[in-house]
């Protein structure tokens, strides 16, 4: 051997030393900087995660926990996995990473990271709901840790952008319509007692036909959003509403509540020589709409024993002209989530769909009978005509109205008889949509006796004859309450 070489091997013998110290320090470091104790658990924010009904087909809202490293050293956590794996009802958004599964994840000292989940439910053909379970598991320094995952399912008739021919809807399990539907022309669609209708986001239910509801009071027909999670319970703009197309004709609805969408009855086209949309409805309560309660261009409305409440801009909004009779109804606007500047109540004779194109209609009636028309503006009655159009008919007969009196003269014996302006109903708990009438209501006894012979029941069904007067609105209190 050279003497270089022996030189090499020398001093190659003294350094093969390091070689071992360096992975022991490399492993030192590594268990310095994480926590390595068998004592090692991550903390959570919650230890179940629950949806409320979720219908099949139609993923939830999207809900979320937070995992936390609760010590002064960093935590590494082996595996986060969910335990059904690829059969599972549920999705896993983990940190921004959507995974079912993902491995050693580091998560610094004190820090913590976010777990979104989702949940879909597979059809199961089934009237009653059905639970889903599932859980997401943690492996922390060899410790087992999990968070259950629960939601409710509930099978539904599916609707899926159809045109409808006649038949009937029955109360066995929800209906959900998915990006629209239609009643076809000359068809019918009747809803039995306690029908459930639940619209898909911007889906609305177009009728050329005839719709037929007949709800009760102890099993009303509830249209109202696809998504029941309690934080949806008052937003309002879920979904579309129903649009009665001119030449839709002897349309009847009684005991019907109508909630959380963009406008809960719509009447009337324009650009069309049909027949104009014609709608009887009673006993029915529209609240929650981003737009109107009921708008109509030109159409015809008989409504009695209605409530329509908390709308964005109109509860009711009559353009066009047309013939309208409102009687025994609560119209009531405390709208919350933005400050509306229109009245609850807009009557006109046209409607300005651009600069240049102007629609017109004579306003044959609109009048309101035993009405509550109120809400946190000044003035909740508007009025709005263009002359020579021909008539502009209303009259306003026992009511209750919110107005400044120095814009609307309510002596006019033409439009207006027996009417009291700026008095507190006298709800029970409007904040709380509660618009049935307390002991000391204003409007108790006040309608009109020959009004209310007309419409001897309430909206629950209460005589309103057996005592001094009918109230006015849609409730009628009882003397015993």
């Amino acid at each position: 051997m050279k003497s270089h070489e022996r030189l090499f091997l020398r001093w190659w013998i003294k350094q093969i030393w390091i070689v071992p110290v360096i992975v022991i320090l490399l492993f030192s470091c590594e268990k310095e900087r994480f926590f390595t104790g068998d004592s090692g658990r991550l903390n959570f924010s919650c230890d179940t995660v629950m949806f409320d009904t979720v219908f099949t087909t139609i993923g939830s809202t999207t809900k979320h926990f937070q995992i936390i490293n609760p010590y002064n050293k960093a935590l590494k956590i082996s595996e986060i996995y969910l335990a059904g794996k690829e059969s599972s009802n549920f999705r896993l958004n983990i940190d921004g990473v959507k995974a079912l599964q993902l491995e050693n994840i580091e998560l610094p000292a004190g820090d913590s990271l976010y777990i979104f989940v989702e949940v879909t439910v597979d059809p199961q053909n089934q009237n009653s709901p059905l639970v889903v379970k599932d859980s997401v598991v943690f492996i922390t320094n060899g410790n087992f840790q999990d968070i259950d995952l629960i939601a409710w399912g509930q099978d539904v008739h599916l609707i899926n952008g159809e045109i409808i021919q006649t038949q009937t809807w029955i109360n066995d399990k929800p209906y959900l319509v998915y990006n629209s539907m239609l009643i076809d022309s000359m068809q019918i669609l009747i809803l039995n007692p306690g029908v459930r209708v639940h619209f898909h986001r911007n889906s609305t239910m177009y009728i050329m036909g005839n719709l037929e509801i007949h709800g009760t009071v102890e099993e009303p027909v509830i249209f109202q959003g696809d998504r029941l999670e309690s934080e949806y319970a008052e937003i309002p703009g879920q979904w579309g509403g129903l649009y009665f197309l001119n030449g839709s004709v002897g349309n009847v609805i009684e005991y019907l509540e109508i909630r959380n969408g963009t406008t809960g009855l719509h009447l009337g086209n324009l650009y069309s020589e049909k027949e104009p949309a014609n709608l009887t409805i009673s006993n029915s309560i529209i609240t929650q709409m981003n737009f109107a309660g009921i708008s109509a261009i030109n159409a015809k409305i008989n409504a009695s024993n209605c409530v329509i409440a908390n709308c964005g801009f109109y509860g009711i909004a009559l353009t066009t002209g047309g013939e309208y009779e409102f009687n025994h109804c609560t119209v009531s606007n405390n709208w919350r989530y933005f400050n509306r500047s229109t009245p609850t109540v807009l009557i006109t004779n046209y409607y300005n769909l651009s600069d240049t194109a102007l629609f017109t209609g004579e306003l044959e009636m609109a009048t309101f009978g035993n009405c509550i028309i109120y809400g946190d503006m000044e003035t909740e009655i508007g009025f709005d005509m263009i002359e020579g159009v021909g008539s502009f008919q209303y009259y306003f007969d026992h009511c209750l109205i919110k107005v400044d009196g120095s814009k609307i003269d309510v002596s006019d014996p033409m439009s207006y008889n027996n009417i009291f302006i700026n008095n507190a109903p006298g709800f029970i708990a409007a904040d709380s949509m509660n618009f049935q009438l307390d002991s000391c209501a204003f409007v108790l006894d006040k309608g009109s006796q020959e009004i209310g012979m007309r419409f001897p029941n309430d909206i629950l069904g209460n005589s309103r004859i057996n005592d001094s007067g009918p109230d006015i609105g849609a409730y009628e209190r009882l003397e015993d309450h």
